[in-house]
């Protein structure tokens, strides 16, 4: 099965528009991310309908941020998204007459949502602006001090 995406491409691209002061295109946006530009509005639409981002129209038209980067969760954007798979595993059901399997899908299963509980209540703390700010880190940290994209 393959992997979502969606998070971690939306964070990556939302770290880049805060560094653009004037609209970036789903183009320019698709780019930085190695896929197509319709991937880029679909998925910025969602964000644009939760008013965490606007869409300008026209000529120097795009995309930019309309919240500041600290009032901007992990959360919103996971829920804006449509809730991700973050934690994707698959029960075994080979068996289904098999208790030892029930037993075992239920237990994990058990698990597997108190994980994810606990990563959306770290969405809820987490901002944009931690991002920016281990960005920021990084930045500092290295040689070349380039924005890769």
């Amino acid at each position: 099965m393959k992997t979502d995406q969606r998070l971690w491409r939306t964070l990556h691209v939302l770290i880049h528009m805060s560094h653009h002061p004037a609209p970036l295109t789903s183009q320019t946006l698709a780019k930085m991310l190695n896929t197509n530009a319709v991937v880029v509005r679909r998925t910025l639409a969602c964000l644009r309908e939760k008013q965490l981002i606007q869409a300008e129209k026209g000529h120097g038209g795009g995309w930019i941020l309309i919240k500041p980067l600290h009032q901007i969760s992990l959360r919103e954007i996971y829920d804006a998204l449509g809730e991700p798979t973050i934690l994707h595993f698959t029960p075994e059901s080979n068996l289904p007459g098999c208790l030892v399997e029930k037993a075992v899908n239920q237990a994990l299963d058990k698990v597997l949502q108190e994980a994810h509980n606990l990563v959306l209540e770290r969405f809820e703390s987490l901002t944009l602006a931690h991002i920016e700010q281990d960005f920021q880190t990084l930045l500092q940290s290295t040689a070349a001090g380039v924005i890769a994209g």
